[in-house]
């Protein structure tokens, strides 16, 4: 059986924290599938092709690596693709409570999914995606915090 994980995710915009859980988990899993969960309650900064398109801009010559999207829950999401791990990335304590709480509760509805996670680099442990979007929004410049490459300035 394959080692399937899912990194699911709103990468509103993807930040190099996003790209390093990623490619340290490729050794771990046969198969990850970096998945953009949409929610339809909340509105995003940047489009949902646009994220798509900057996910297959970086890894999509990627062997092991398969970007997509979904909605509803994550665990169907990982049933629908015969996925056994949800990956996640963590920075601090903090992330850890919100993500325990979420990986127990996943757990519960899907006994056979387990949640693995990665601890952040140093260098991102303050890094996020609602960072990036205020300092876009402010017009700041905010290439050292995405991926090389990704161009952020007209959402």
């Amino acid at each position: 059986m394959d080692r399937i994980a899912v990194f699911p995710g709103s990468f509103d915009p993807i930040t190099r924290g996003h790209e390093s859980i990623i490619r340290r988990a490729l050794p771990l899993f046969d198969k990850v599938i970096v998945a953009i969960g949409e929610n339809t309650e909340k509105r995003s900064f940047f489009t949902l092709e646009r994220r798509l398109e900057w996910l297959h801009q970086i890894f999509g010559a990627e062997p092991g690596i398969f970007i997509t999207c979904y909605s509803g829950l994550t665990i169907d999401f990982c049933r629908r693709e015969g996925a056994r791990f949800i990956l996640r990335g963590l920075r601090t304590a903090a992330d850890f409570e919100f993500e325990r709480g979420i990986g127990q509760m996943n757990k519960l509805m899907f006994p056979d999914l387990e949640t693995v996670f990665l601890l952040c680099v140093p260098e991102y442990a303050s890094l996020s995606s609602s960072i990036v979007r205020d300092i876009i929004r402010n017009g700041g410049d905010v290439r050292q915090f995405v991926p090389e490459g990704i161009e952020t300035g007209s959402h």
